[in-house]
Order: structure tokens, then C-alpha cells, then sequence
């Protein structure tokens, strides 16, 4: 479909992966990511954010909103808050412009049947964690509304497990893999908590 492909998107490689309905802080000092975000606040448009490492530049990124501008210093450096809107696939990179773009297409999920196993494990894994990390239950109800993007926007997952999650277009698929991270999660709070109480007692833990 032509509208899923748009030409000219500015793309923020950053050593980060971003997810829909996450919330992004970032501190923009380079002049040509400074054009980039002051282009987007005039316009009120969506830049994407895009894991770049030594591997290079990920296939699939998030597009990012400005919610809100924090700070503006005298040099023109600006600190703001961004919110991941939707993933993005590049198709390729473009140089014409005073700033990283590319011609990208944007990723929709396969129609499937919702898979009530799969949501019911994703959402009782992650309120799990929530109590533990809290010590307060979420609301039933905001938990049974929240997709698996809007559950991890909320938890410091690894940026691989974060890249995997962005790049499926199944939403079954990802309650399934979010339910196996938050698990994972849940078990190392556990270990830390444990670990804490055998340093108390002894002054000493070890690790690996």
C-alpha cells in the first residue's frame, strides 16, 4: 500500500531500541539532530528511532513523538521527552538531507484470533514483577487493557530481547515473549533480594 512507505523520515540512530507507548528521554546536542527535533516540534510530526551498534543500523526501528520539551539551554542544546508511536521498517538510508533519513514503510501486525492463553500469562508475569519491584498490585482493569508494548514500555529489558519484541508482528507472539521476560525479570529481583539478605547477614555475596 503506497501511504506505508514514506520517503524523507528522519531517523536518531541511537545506541538504544525504542518501543511503542514507552516513554524516551533524550538530550539533543548535535546541531544536525537539533534541525532534525526543532523540525519536528514546528511540525508536530514523528521522527524515528532506530538501535545502532557495531553491528550498524537495525532493519526495524520506532517512530517517537515530542511530548514535551524539559529544557532549552543558551548553545542551542535541548532536552525533551519522547513517546514511541509505531515500528517502522527501513528500506533505505538517504544523504540529501541536513540530517539522517531514509525511505521507510511502516509495520502492521498479521490478522490473528487473540490467543487468551498467551494474554493471560503476559499480563499475571507482569503483575508479578509490578508487586514485587512496588510491592503494589496494578488495577485489574488498566492490566487487562494494556498490550504487550504498553506492559514492557514499562521494564529495563535488554536491548536485544527489546529488538526481538519490536521486529514481531504478532501481538500473540509477543505476549509470549514478554511473558517469558517478565519472569526472567521477576527471578532476578528475586535473586537480588536474596542476595541482599544473605550480604546483611554475612558481608559478603558472591556473584558468578
Amino acid at each position: 500500500m503506497p501511504d506505508r512507505v514514506v520517503q524523507d523520515f528522519p531517523i536518531f540512530p541511537l545506541g538504544l531500541v525504542a518501543l511503542p507507548r514507552e516513554f524516551v528521554p533524550l538530550h539533543i546536542f548535535e546541531p544536525r539532530y537539533r534541525t532534525m527535533v526543532a523540525e519536528a516540534l514546528e511540525q508536530e510530526s514523528e521522527f524515528g528511532i532506530v538501535w545502532s551498534d557495531e553491528e550498524g543500523l537495525r532493519d526495524v526501528g520506532c517512530a517517537v513523538e515530542v511530548t514535551r520539551v524539559l529544557e532549552r539551554m543558551e548553545d542551542g542544546r535541548i532536552n525533551i521527552v519522547t513517546r514511541g508511536t509505531r515500528p517502522f521498517r527501513v528500506i533505505e538510508t538517504v544523504e540529501h538531507l541536513p540530517y539522517p533519513a531514509a525511505t521507510i514503510e511502516w509495520l502492521e501486525d498479521v490478522e490473528e484470533d487473540v490467543d487468551d492463553l498467551a494474554e493471560e500469562a503476559a499480563q499475571s508475569a507482569y503483575a508479578e514483577l509490578v508487586e514485587q519491584a512496588t510491592d503494589k498490585e496494578p488495577d485489574e482493569d488498566e492490566l487487562q487493557a494494556m498490550t504487550a508494548y504498553a506492559m514492557a514500555a514499562t521494564v529495563d529489558f535488554g536491548l536485544e530481547a527489546k529488538q526481538n519484541l519490536l521486529e514481531l508482528r504478532s501481538e500473540n507472539a509477543r505476549m509470549r515473549l514478554v511473558a517469558r521476560l517478565f519472569r526472567a525479570a521477576t527471578k532476578r529481583l528475586d535473586f537480588i533480594e536474596r542476595a541482599q539478605v544473605r550480604a546483611s547477614s554475612n558481608g559478603k555475596v558472591r556473584f558468578g
